[in-house]
């Protein structure tokens, strides 16, 4: 069996109150083993058999649609993928160091060069932003509030659907949920 983690995108955000317990049932009435939630902001571990994971984060979208009543784009990660994405140095240390906030854009497929392009259009004295894989970085410098970055910008600028979460989160997961060796 495989472990994966699913990011959740509008789970307890914007007026969508979801119960962990509530998740945990919808993953498991999918046949889903181990299934267990972290934090309340949409992220599921969970064990499977099944390898085509654009299979799953479909299945498992449509499952929390019916069971919800509104779409949760799902982006799905092995627990190898979590400990690279927590490992992964996207800026120099001092600019983690000084910075207020990393954070990771979760994406279904990774971005073409046009989207690149317009994303690092952003930057700004208080953003900054790396691409890698099916994931953006995005460096705030001062406190997240002052800045006029956010998901729903990305979203509107990549021209596609993303869920954001602190490197800290991804840390916390890598940790508890290590890869198999």
């Amino acid at each position: 069996m495989s472990r994966y983690i699913a990011f959740l995108r509008a789970i307890n955000v914007g007026g969508h109150t979801v119960k962990m317990e509530d998740l945990r049932r919808i993953f498991e009435s999918l046949g889903f083993a181990n299934v267990e939630t972290f934090i309340a902001s949409g992220n599921v571990v969970f064990e499977t058999t099944a390898k085509n994971v654009k299979t799953q984060e479909k299945k498992i979208a449509h499952a929390l649609r019916v069971a919800l009543g509104y779409e949760v784009a799902t982006f799905l990660r092995t627990d190898a993928e979590i400990a690279v994405i927590a490992a992964y140095r996207p800026f120099p240390q001092s600019q983690l160091d000084a910075a207020a906030a990393l954070n990771v854009a979760f994406l279904a497929d990774a971005l073409d060069d046009a989207s690149i392009q317009k994303l690092m259009a952003l930057k700004s004295d208080i953003d900054d932003f790396h691409v890698h894989g099916r994931e953006v970085y995005w460096l705030c410098r001062k406190k997240q509030s002052e800045s006029t970055f956010s998901n729903a910008v990305l979203e509107k600028t990549i021209g596609r659907q993303a869920t954001l979460r602190g490197v800290n989160t991804i840390s916390k997961l890598a940790a508890k949920y290590p890869a198999a060796q």
